[in-house]
């Protein structure tokens, strides 16, 4: 199937949007679930976004940007992952694998904004120490725009102008090639989760991941609600235990600043 401009011009605006939140890290709508689904959404099929969506999101689980480091972009692997899969047909794991090249494309056009983003410090060190508060908001306003801007550009050049480029690539692709990119796409996932787990894994969350890993592997469901509301279930008790902990200190604490007055200290 082929994107229209309008369709083209819908997806470079929404890139702006979850680009700039990316930029910021405010709401989190940069995430590729969030963001193939709204991809699908423009395109006409939102089961394909959230299919997509789905297996992005478990491949880029763990990574998150830290310090100066920069991971692959998330709202390009998002919204491309979606469009291979609308404009040639590959299946989900498949369209996610071939969308990397183009997060690793929007990664390195951040890095090399914050190569050229020095360029403006001098004149915030400036406004710093001058108390200009308005020239600071404007050098803030002009990098988050530039950033924008390009997010806009790419998505759309990517999306809408290469989309026959794309779908010729896809198509003249060996059909070994094409399974071992759905071979890729599949393994993905479980990448993500172990990055995740390295940094998450503690032993008071083995339990969960035990119960977790019982539900999603030997109990069969027509959807995933039941998993859904067992989640919840065990993160409302793990809330109201930390609640009582927490008043417990609380009790503790007044204790002995009431056995501290009365023995005069």
């Amino acid at each position: 199937m082929e994107i229209s401009l309008a369709q083209g011009i819908g997806l470079a605006i929404m890139a702006i949007i979850v680009g700039v939140d990316f930029w910021l890290e405010g709401f989190f709508i940069f995430r590729p679930i969030i963001v193939s689904t709204l991809t699908g959404l423009i395109l006409g099929d939102v089961q394909l976004g959230l299919l997509t969506g789905g297996i992005t999101e478990l491949a880029f689980a763990g990574l998150t940007p830290a310090g100066g480091t920069q991971p692959p972009n998330p709202v390009l692997a998002g919204v491309m992952a979606t469009v291979i899969a609308y404009t040639t047909g590959s299946q989900a794991s498949a369209a996610m694998a071939l969308a990397l090249p183009f997060s690793f494309l929007m990664q390195y056009v951040i890095l090399f904004c914050y190569s050229c983003f020095s360029l403006f410090m001098k004149g915030a060190d400036e406004a710093a120490e001058n108390a200009d508060t308005s020239k600071i908001v404007r050098i803030c306003i002009t990098c988050t725009g530039i950033v924008a801007l390009l997010y806009g550009v790419i998505v759309f050049l990517c999306a809408f102008v290469a989309q026959d480029a794309m779908k010729t690539f896809v198509e003249i692709l060996p059909a070994w090639l094409t399974h071992g990119f759905e071979v890729a796409g599949g393994i993905l996932p479980a990448v993500g989760f172990a990055m995740l787990l390295k940094v998450m894994l503690k032993m008071e969350y083995v339990p969960f991941l035990l119960i977790g890993f019982v539900i999603a592997c030997f109990l069969s469901f027509s959807n995933l609600l039941p998993i859904a509301v067992v989640g919840a279930a065990l993160a409302l008790f793990v809330y109201t235990q930390d609640q009582e902990r927490a008043k417990l200190s609380a009790l503790i604490k007044q204790n002995k600043v009431e056995e501290d007055e009365e023995d005069g200290i």
